[in-house]
């Protein structure tokens, strides 16, 4: 057990100042305590006023945030009712503009096609003509439809204004340099000659029409004989009356005339019989119906020749000139002066026949072609 507690001691009194009694203490405590409630009581109401006021500001914001809210509020669902008009507007909208974009789409291919189409007319109708006309050049044997060809296609391509075809602009002008710059055989010129001989077959002389070689005829005396015609008695009769008398000058005239005439009995029996060396007995012994047919063979040829040259066949129509040469050097006579100039343009014809392929537009065909399919 715990021991009990001891009593406390006795409070002592404090000492007593000798200088400031008790009372004096007491009523300055009183006075400061006073003091100090009314203090208080007046921070209690300056509080208590400032706590009214800021209850009443509080109050009249938060009234006035209420009546801003309800008008927030109002807005929002104002706003939202008009977010929602706008989205379901937008909604239509953008289903308009899907439609329009669609549609477009649809347009935009729609005029590419016709372009295309539209393009590649263009460019087979080029082709076409540009093919045409290389035809046209070979038959004919000249370049100038060709030339014109390419010019109106260039004209056409200028006009269209299509950027896909500027290669083929380019390629036609390349093309147009290098077929003006070839050199060319002048088919109409040659035509020209063949015809003039074979408008001439009937004037060149035959070896069977041939008079025979050798040298003129002499009379005993050593003159050369001369066919000549009776010289008629008023062409001697003033020589005659020079001293001589009629009957001498008769005599003289009659002994003329029978030398003249025996001299013309002698080259008549000449004539009879001919000495000739002949390779080809079948170019004199030539009857005038065969002779006729000949030319005409002959003419034929020429004819050939001039037809194989339209053609641009150049091997049968130097062939045909070589078959004429042959005949003119088995069956003409080939030493008068016009079969001689015949042999040489003959020679000369087969000369300038040499083969010459015509220029082709290769390049504007190629462009047409890349064109027509990289669309």
């Amino acid at each position: 057990m715990s021991e009990p507690a001891s009593p406390p001691a006795p409070a002592l009194a404090p000492p007593s100042s000798p200088s400031s009694p008790p009372g004096q203490v007491r009523r300055w405590l009183g006075v400061a305590a006073a003091l100090l409630v009314l203090l208080a009581l007046g921070g209690v109401g300056v509080v208590w006023q400032r706590v009214s006021a800021t209850q009443q500001e509080l109050a009249r914001r938060s009234a006035d945030l209420q009546s801003e809210a309800a008008a927030a509020r109002a807005l929002a669902e104002q706003a939202q009712a008009a977010l929602n008009e706008l989205q379901a507007r937008v909604g239509v909208a953008e289903l308009k503009l899907s439609e329009v974009v669609l549609q477009r789409s649809q347009l935009e291919e729609l005029m590419l096609a016709v372009s295309r189409s539209r393009d590649d007319a263009l460019v087979q109708e080029l082709e076409a003509a540009l093919r045409l006309a290389i035809q046209q050049s070979q038959l004919t044997g000249s370049i100038q439809p060709v030339v014109m060809a390419l010019q109106a296609a260039e004209q056409r391509i200028e006009r269209s204004a299509q950027p896909r075809l500027n290669p083929v602009q380019r390629a036609i002008g390349r093309d147009l340099a290098r077929i003006q710059s070839a050199a060319l055989l002048d088919v109409p010129a040659l035509v020209n000659r063949l015809d003039e001989l074979a408008r001439h077959v009937d004037e060149w002389p035959l070896k069977a029409d041939a008079p025979p070689p050798g040298p003129p005829r002499r009379s005993a005396s050593g003159a050369v004989a001369q066919r000549s015609a009776p010289v008629p008695a008023g062409a001697t009769a003033p020589a005659a009356h020079g001293g001589e008398s009629p009957w001498q000058w008769v005599q003289a005239w009659v002994a003329d005339w029978v030398q003249r005439g025996w001299e013309r009995v002698q080259a008549s029996l000449g004539d009879l019989v001919r000495l000739r060396r002949i390779d080809a007995p079948e170019a004199v012994l030539l009857a005038p119906e065969q002779a006729y047919f000949l030319r005409e063979h002959v003419r034929l040829l020429l004819l050939n020749a001039r037809l194989a040259v339209l053609a641009r066949q150049f091997d049968s129509a130097r062939a045909d000139l070589r078959a004429v040469e042959r005949h003119l050097g088995r069956y003409f006579d080939t030493e008068q002066p016009r079969v001689q100039l015949t042999l040489q343009t003959l020679q000369a014809l087969q000369r300038d026949l040499r083969q010459e392929s015509l220029p082709r537009p290769d390049e504007t065909l190629a462009a047409l072609a890349a064109a027509a399919v990289g669309r």
